[in-house]
């Protein structure tokens, strides 16, 4: 296994990486909206959450070599179903491959944030 490690995206705020590669896949942990410049939350509505948690993603995978093409499963978290259109409509446009995908709305999400994303892309030959 293999950390994957990048400053480009927000550094980890507990006692996990923000991705591991084991053989022929990455794992990366929940994004939330935190600029990793700051370590600050920023947006105020899902949207711009949304678009700064997938801009997120796109370093970590980047950073372990591959790209949103390769998701194979995303697992969406947000604190209100009410903004899964708006959720949606930002999502479509980074995961063009329509990986698979679980979205529920949970009670709370760290830092109060609205949306959270984790990914597992496939690493192997095409």
């Amino acid at each position: 296994m293999q950390k994957i490690v990048t400053d480009k995206a927000p550094a980890a705020i507990g006692p996990y990486s923000q991705a591991i590669k084991a053989d022929n896949f990455l794992y990366a942990s929940g994004q939330i909206p935190i600029n990793p410049a700051t370590g600050e939350i920023e947006g105020d509505d899902v949207t711009a959450q949304a678009d700064l948690v997938c801009k997120n993603i796109g370093e970590i995978l980047k950073a372990a070599g591959t790209d949103y093409e390769h998701v194979v499963k995303t697992s969406c978290f947000l604190a209100e179903m009410a903004d899964f259109g708006a959720f949606n409509a930002v999502y479509e446009k980074y995961f063009t491959g329509k990986p698979a995908r679980s979205c529920v709305a949970v009670k709370q999400l760290p830092k109060d944030v609205l949306c959270e994303v984790e990914v597992i892309a496939y690493l192997g030959e095409d």
